[in-house]
């Protein structure tokens, strides 16, 4: 926040979540919320909901899950340097995402992509195994 304004008591939880950049837009974060790709303390919520201090968030960011907790509350986006002092990843978190993250690569290297395409030949051959 700006020296001149008070830090809020309240502010709504898509407002957050945009503004910690989670998320690009308000509209994302609210349709997020509503598809149930985010937790509040444990429990579905709604994008209205006022988030707290001390809150405990579960969400869904690509392949990711995260848990945060919230540390202070602001409704302006500003930098990302500044956003990363909003929340805290739990440390829970940090290693699942690392894991996870490992286990994609891995998975990448056992699985590597043809050399080439199929040439015409193939193709049929393809279609008719497939039976089209």
């Amino acid at each position: 926040m700006t020296q001149n304004q008070p830090e809020k008591s309240f502010i709504r939880l898509d407002k957050w979540l945009w503004a910690a950049r989670f998320y690009k837009t308000r509209a994302i974060a609210k349709d997020m919320i509503n598809g149930g790709k985010v937790h509040y303390n444990g429990q579905r919520t709604k994008s209205s909901k006022n988030a707290e201090a001390g809150a405990k968030i579960r969400l869904r960011q690509g392949n990711d899950d995260k848990e945060i907790i919230v540390l202070q509350l602001s409704g302006h986006r500003q930098s990302a340097n500044v956003a990363q002092t909003l929340y805290e990843e739990t440390p829970e978190s940090i290693s699942k995402r690392i894991i996870n993250a490992e286990a994609r690569r891995l998975n990448i290297l056992n699985n590597p992509a043809p050399d080439h395409k199929p040439d015409k030949k193939q193709r049929r051959q393809i279609m008719r195994f497939k039976d089209y």
